[in-house]
């Protein structure tokens, strides 16, 4: 399942705006799930990435904005980010073409969060490393969060960190939460086959 054509609709209507109100991306905290990879980082995706922010923080030689809204392509092409239009659910790249990939503030919007996951875990190669950055809907803040995105008409579906670490066992990629609290990050990492 895409994202529900009304957070599309939502992100290219704000698409023009959205990097002068939305943070600036954690790169310390990105940088440090980059760290948990097992092998060099060359490419990386940011999928559901909109304007790529989450990459345009990193020092990686190679990035990939993957996202739905044909508006925050068009942003994230402004800013000299190479860009493909295509659903997080059926990733538009070959299997093990990447060496990280980055959700960042978007795992909510997604509809089958599982399928992407799943497809991420395909296109990593092997010890590349996943990085979410995500929202816990069990905090004060996160509550009020979900509330909000409702009221504006979005299908967010947040999870906790534990859920999202079960999400990422399941897809086969190793779990470590990075950090906890409002706004989390938990990182998976792709086994090396031969390895405990």
């Amino acid at each position: 399942m895409t994202p529900t054509d009304g957070d599309i609709g939502h992100f290219d209507r704000i698409a023009r705006f959205y990097d002068s109100f939305s943070p600036e991306s954690d790169s310390d905290v990105l940088r440090e799930g980059l760290e948990q990879a097992e092998r060099p980082i060359e490419r990386i995706a940011d999928v559901a990435g909109g304007t790529g922010r989450a990459v345009r923080s990193l020092d990686v030689n190679e990035e990939v904005v993957i996202d739905a809204s044909a508006g925050m392509l068009a942003q994230a092409h402004g800013h000299g980010l190479a860009c493909v239009r295509g659903d997080a659910t059926r990733l538009p790249l070959t299997s093990e073409s990447v060496d990280a990939a980055v959700i960042s503030d978007a795992l909510h919007h997604i509809g089958d969060p599982d399928a992407t996951l799943a497809e991420v875990e395909r296109i990593l190669r092997p010890g590349g490393v996943l990085i979410v950055r995500e929202y816990n809907p069990a905090t004060v803040r996160g509550w009020f969060l979900v509330r909000g995105e409702h009221l504006l008409g979005m299908d967010s579906t947040f999870v906790t960190p534990e859920a999202l670490v079960r999400k990422l066992d399941a897809a086969n990629l190793v779990p470590r939460v990075r950090n906890r609290g409002f706004d989390y990050t938990v990182a998976g990492v792709k086994p090396t086959p031969g390895t405990p």
